[in-house]
């Protein structure tokens, strides 16, 4: 976070900090890989099945003990694989600065995907008897893959299977695309040697520490008492009138998600908060648990949203700030639509808030003052030109940082401090700590997604899925509609970051040969992937819903279905209405 903005001070005086860029790339690789081991350790690394929570205990460890197996086999190939690059890397004897080898510093690649691997073995069983049980079958599987007894291309089909089984079962997500990338590598005799330098390219890439300096900056402002005066804030402006409170829910929430991304944050900081609130302004429980459920994906594609800064880095061919400005009227009329939905449910109500005051609107605003400019902080920064990408989230990051932690007070220094105000609050280097996890389990995914994603151009897919389009599809209309659908399905299951990294590459030639402008397209993909969040019977903001509220699966999937209803009917609109996404771009540009 300092170093950035370190380097931004002394560029106006007209010098520069030796080797900053490479050293916060390197900086970032590190995160990434401690925080993935701390996530192991925790058992929070990110997978996109659910299915053993609706298990009994006895079976229960009995999935997690196949699916650990699987984890610990392609982990410990992943490793192999890491120290093979690091050695390769040595004996290339490049500096990354300061006299430091850069072998050095990247031998944190298999150290952590070997402690990730350790972790993941303890977790595999209850007690030492299942853990040998785990030990022994990830051996035999590691045998056969170094040691086959037939050609590898006849047991590809059956790893895949065993693969999706380990999917469905738990296993994290990116052992899910790590293993695919590796058993097509493996089936056609080619080394997998490629996949540590994919993740290590995309890990250090140079505008990619953006995403987790704005996801702390989010942090900050989720473990501090932003929520509170927030929340105050749009409840003085639209409380006053019928349905406000729905109107407060859904601003309250699109500001965090700006920061956090599709995280699932949101939902879980500030669900607690908001649901007592609904409730006492006369919403059913179903609605209010739709309502919630819905609001915790608005702001995807407000600036300065994660996705959109990752599909600009990925698709390559549009800017960040241009991506910021395409969604913002697309994200505009998500908050009306849905926001409307939410008005007409509460259409009956007889009690109101309390009617508009003038006196209570200063005061609350004069109040949030501060938090409401990080944004605008990390607005103004990024469209003055004078500031990186990495440099403006920096200064976002410590303003919020600054904020949150030494103006209002409310981010303490130590445990203690923290505990003192609520048990449930942490310390600001607590808050770090957890920004970190959350960013490693992310960045181990988008690493290994990459590599699933270059074998998929090796193999010439794009190019094979344009011939194939082109031949049946003439209607650029028609193609949007497909295009659609098929994102629905992705949302559903992936989350949106491995998903930016596994479709982008596939669609964008697909997009440019229909000639859809490049902004439109990146927006239709990511509205889409807003709609497959609350999708059932696997949208993320269903399970992450339903495990804050300790509610059933039913019960959430029937109070989203209005709210879904609507959020394909935005997606609809965003997709053939272009000028939604292209007219503020176009008109800053001229």
């Amino acid at each position: 976070m300092v170093l950035p903005i370190l380097e931004s001070l002394c560029r106006v005086f007209g010098i520069g900090i030796s080797g900053s860029q490479p050293l916060i790339q390197h900086i970032t690789l590190i995160i990434a890989m401690l925080g993935g081991a701390v996530a192991a350790r925790e058992s929070r690394l990110l997978s996109i099945s659910s299915f053993t929570v609706f298990l009994k205990e006895d079976l229960r460890k009995w999935t997690v003990l196949i699916s650990g197996v699987f984890s610990i086999f392609i982990t410990i190939v992943l490793t192999v694989a890491t120290y093979q690059f690091v050695q390769n890397e040595r004996l290339a004897g490049e500096i990354l600065c300061y006299q430091v080898p850069k072998w050095v510093v990247q031998l944190i690649m298999p150290l952590g995907f070997a402690l990730i691997g350790i972790r993941l073995w303890w977790n595999s069983g209850q007690n030492w008897k299942m853990r040998l049980i785990s030990l022994l079958a990830s051996a035999v599987l590691l045998y056969i893959f170094y040691h086959p007894f037939c050609t590898p291309e006849k047991l590809f089909w059956p790893f895949l299977i065993v693969l999706l089984i380990a999917t469905v079962l738990g296993t994290p997500l990116y052992v899910t695309l790590g293993g695919a990338a590796i058993m097509l590598f493996w089936s056609e005799g080619s080394p997998v040697d490629g996949l540590p330098i994919d993740q290590y390219g995309l890990v250090t890439n140079p505008t990619l520490p953006t995403l987790p300096l704005f996801t702390m900056a989010g942090y900050f402002l989720a473990e501090g008492g932003a929520s509170k005066r927030l929340i105050r804030v749009f409840t003085a402006l639209v409380g006053g009138i019928k349905g406000g409170t729905v109107i407060m829910t859904f601003l309250v929430c699109a500001f965090f998600t700006t920061f956090t991304g599709a995280s699932g944050v949101t939902i879980l900081a500030l669900g607690g908060l908001l649901l007592p609130v609904l409730l006492n302004a006369g919403y059913s429980n179903r609605n209010s648990l739709g309502i919630i459920t819905s609001a915790g994906a608005l702001g995807l594609l407000f600036p300065p949203s994660l996705p959109l800064i990752l599909y600009a880095i990925i698709a390559k061919d549009v800017s960040i700030q241009q991506m910021f400005l395409g969604g913002l009227l697309p994200g505009i009329l998500f908050l009306l639509i849905l926001g409307g939905v939410g008005v007409f449910q509460g259409r009956k109500i007889k009690i109101l808030s309390n009617k508009f005051s003038l006196k209570e609107a200063v005061a609350a605003l004069w109040d949030a003052k501060w938090d409401l400019a990080v944004p605008l902080v990390a607005i103004m920064a990024l469209f003055s030109g004078k500031f990186t990408p990495v440099e403006a989230a920096s200064l976002t990051a410590l303003f919020a940082f600054f904020v949150e932690a030494i103006l209002y007070r409310d981010l303490k220094f130590t445990e203690k401090s923290a505990k003192a105000i609520s048990s449930e609050n942490k310390s600001a280097f607590q808050t770090m700590a957890e920004c970190g996890i959350l960013i490693g389990g992310i960045l181990l995914i988008l690493g290994l997604a990459l590599g699933f994603t270059n074998y998929l151009v090796f193999a010439e897919i794009p190019t094979l899925a344009i011939e194939w389009v082109t031949q049946h599809i003439h209607s650029a209309w028609v193609f949007l509609l497909c295009l659609n659908l098929c994102l629905l399905f992705v949302g559903c299951l992936m989350d949106v970051y491995s998903a930016i990294v596994v479709v982008v590459p596939l669609i964008t030639p697909l997009g440019a040969a229909f000639g859809i402008d490049p902004i439109h397209l990146g927006i239709i993909f990511l509205a889409n992937l807003e709609l497959g969040f609350l999708t059932p019977p696997v949208g993320m903001n269903l399970f992450l819903s339903s495990y804050r509220f300790g509610k059933p699966m039913s019960e959430i999937i029937k109070s989203v279905i209005p709210m879904l209803l609507a959020a394909g009917v935005t997606v609809l609109l965003i997709t053939y209405i272009p000028w939604l996404t292209t007219w503020l771009p176009q008109f800053f540009k001229s």
